[in-house]
């Protein structure tokens, strides 16, 4: 297993493959050792894909022997959350009645990384359907934390992240629908963007015009989000959102170059009630005093107002409702009580409910526009503690500094949930450590559509400090 191959960023990996220095093949055998090593400890993968990957990898080192044109992740392993389609890829959703779905077609977002040479390695878990924040299921059991055996991954995007930041890959494709991108990168301490509605086309999508997810990176570093923006981003006809939207350079955005002078960042620790560990408000503050540091000026914001679960919870489990009903009743027995209970709770959200959250929807992207008229940024803290415990029950009780809270949504991630429903991007960024060792993440918000200048103040963030040093054991 060649450590030194797994742990660089795809954009260190880029530059050696364009240059001969390393092989796609090499590359590739060192991941797969290291994914086959570290799955039965984290339990990332419900499949690795080692012998279709070895193929790939042998094809692409042809191109580059060749001099053939190479394209921007030419060689570079990518895992794909087991959402996404894959094409002749087994896809379960994380779900017992799927677990021998093979898709006939990629996603988009799958479709363009291809093309661009990344070679696929295997679907990461995911609980069923992305339906929460912990990354379990009966399809597969528990993944675990690439920090620590006893927490959780957090989730839904949870083997996203525990394979990136164990080292196993350097990208992953991921999905975000309240959070589930940001909520395992803050866990596990890596980038994870939900980029701006309609940024990278959603192909799976039913609702295309309410829509509320997406298929976003998960990378190591804010370079290689960049690069996964820039091969991933543009428009496509199955994405009402995603037409006539330009493409920036992504990928000149996030050198660190330059300063944050002249930029306003509107800060807020958590809405009001909502309490955050000593942990977290420590490395929130040491965060604003970097970004200050920096040369941005900081203002507070009142998160009055902004406590916005239950506006979410209408929306987002009406539309697994009408979408999983019927599978619910054809395969009780095969499906979780958590899911199960989501889709119940949906029978008490009547279509007037349903489209006053929809109003409410409206009214809190203007007030998050408001407050983008008045500074550049956002700033709040990921997550209001760190990984929970690895069998922390969905509708369990969660504990901040001792104290317990009765529910786990509201009191972990308030401020993830507001973001997928305005549409503006928003990443996870690795900002410290707690007391028991585990990744703290930061929270920045970005103008809608401004997703390249919300990777370039991250990258100057990145850069500012020195958390990437650190590495789970």
């Amino acid at each position: 297993m060649n450590g030194d191959l797994c742990l660089l960023s795809a954009v260190d990996l880029r530059d050696l493959i364009v240059r001969k220095q390393a092989s796609p093949v090499e590359i590739t055998r060192a991941v797969l050792a290291r994914a086959e090593a570290l799955q039965p400890k984290l339990n990332c993968f419900i499949t690795l894909c080692a012998d279709e990957a070895l193929v790939q990898a042998r094809e692409a080192e042809r191109k580059v022997m060749a001099g053939e044109p190479l394209g921007l992740l030419h060689g570079i392993p990518v895992t794909i959350k087991d959402i996404v389609n894959t094409k002749g890829v087994k896809t379960t959703f994380g779900a017992v009645p799927y677990k021998d779905n093979v898709p006939e077609e990629d996603a988009v977002a799958v479709a363009r990384l291809r093309a661009h040479g990344a070679i696929l390695i295997g679907k990461t878990t995911t609980p069923e359907f992305g339906s929460k924040c912990l990354t379990d299921s009966p399809l597969f059991g528990r993944t675990r934390n690439a920090w620590s055996a006893e927490r959780s991954s957090g989730g839904s995007s949870g083997g996203a992240a525990v394979a990136v930041a164990s080292g196993i890959a350097p990208l992953a494709i991921a999905t975000d629908g309240g959070g589930s991108t940001r909520i395992p990168a803050a866990c596990n301490g890596v980038v994870g963007l939900k980029q701006s509605n309609g940024v990278i086309p959603h192909s799976q999508v039913q609702d295309a015009f309410g829509n509320q997810t997406y298929v976003t990176p998960t990378t190591r570093t804010v370079a290689d989000t960049a690069l996964m923006m820039q091969a991933m981003a543009g428009e496509d006809p199955c994405d009402p959102w995603s037409i006539g939207i330009p493409v920036p350079d992504f990928m000149d955005t996030p050198a660190p170059r330059g300063d944050l002078r002249g930029q306003k960042i509107m800060y807020c620790l958590s809405p009001p009630g909502r309490p955050v560990s000593a942990d977290v408000a420590s490395a929130f503050k040491a965060s604003l005093d970097r970004l200050a540091g920096l040369g941005a000026e900081l203002e507070e914001f009142s998160g009055e107002g902004f406590d916005i679960e239950p506006i979410w919870r209408a929306i987002n489990h009406t539309v697994w409702r009408t979408r999983f009903s019927k599978l619910a009743a054809d395969h009780k027995d095969e499906l979780s009580e958590a899911f199960l209970k989501q889709l119940a709770l949906a029978t008490k959200v009547s279509g007037v409910d349903y489209q006053e959250a929809m109003f409410a929807r409206t009214a809190l992207f203007r007030r998050v526009q408001s407050l983008l008229t008045r500074g550049h940024l956002l700033a709040m803290p990921t997550l209001t503690r760190t990984a929970l415990p690895i069998d922390q029950d969905l509708f369990g009780t969660i504990e901040i500094d001792g104290r317990s809270f009765d529910s786990v949504r509201p009191h972990w991630f308030p401020w993830t949930m507001l973001f997928n429903m305005t549409g503006h991007p928003a990443i996870s960024l690795p900002c410290g450590f707690g007391r028991d060792g585990l990744p703290i993440g930061l929270q920045l918000v970005g103008r809608f559509r401004g997703d390249a200048e919300l990777l370039r103040v991250s990258a100057l963030f990145e850069a500012s400090h020195d958390v990437l040093s650190r590495r789970p054991g």
